[in-house]
């Protein structure tokens, strides 16, 4: 009893027990695990909802044969990477989440033509994945209504692999 007496004890015990729930709840917050594919719809992805490697990633595919400048690109990568996350939030929140904190990688790719941006979104529509196709209004660069880009995911990075690991870099 006389430990209890002593001036500070009782700081100390409070202290230990703040530091014991913060550190849980930084652990519980910052370091859990994803729960991967949890809300995913079993027919949307497939068996391989889960993805191989538990990585996540989004790939903006942009149209070479356009000639577009650089700040067009960008302003159609954006288009497509903010409509994608729209459609990805409406349709499977949790993925989003699991694409979020894997840090929101996103790849941009060149398709040489129309034809090949069509088929991709086939592809990637085939296997249930978040696909966003960006028409252009034609104010600037290019005709109105020029596919210019072609957003794939967020989604398991091997599924997205299956469609557009044959791409190469823009």
């Amino acid at each position: 009893m006389d430990t209890l007496s002593q001036p500070g004890f009782l700081s100390v015990i409070a202290g230990v027990a703040c530091g014991v729930c913060l550190g849980w709840g930084i652990r519980g917050r910052f370091l859990r695990q994803p729960l991967v594919g949890a809300s995913a719809p079993a027919s949307s992805l497939g068996s391989e909802a889960m993805g191989e490697a538990g990585e996540f990633k989004m790939v903006l595919i942009v149209r070479n044969d356009l000639k577009m400048g650089k700040g067009k690109v960008a302003a159609q990568c954006s288009h497509a990477a903010v409509s994608a996350y729209k459609q990805a939030q409406r349709r499977n929140p949790e993925l989003l989440k699991q694409w979020e904190y894997c840090g929101q990688p996103k790849v941009v790719l060149k398709a040489p033509d129309e034809e090949t941006l069509i088929q991709l979104l086939a592809d990637a529509k085939h296997l249930g994945l978040t696909v966003s196709l960006i028409q252009d209004a034609g104010r600037t660069q290019i005709a109105p209504g020029s596919q210019t880009v072609l957003g794939i995911g967020p989604g398991p990075a091997d599924v997205v692999d299956k469609v557009s690991g044959h791409l190469k870099l823009f």
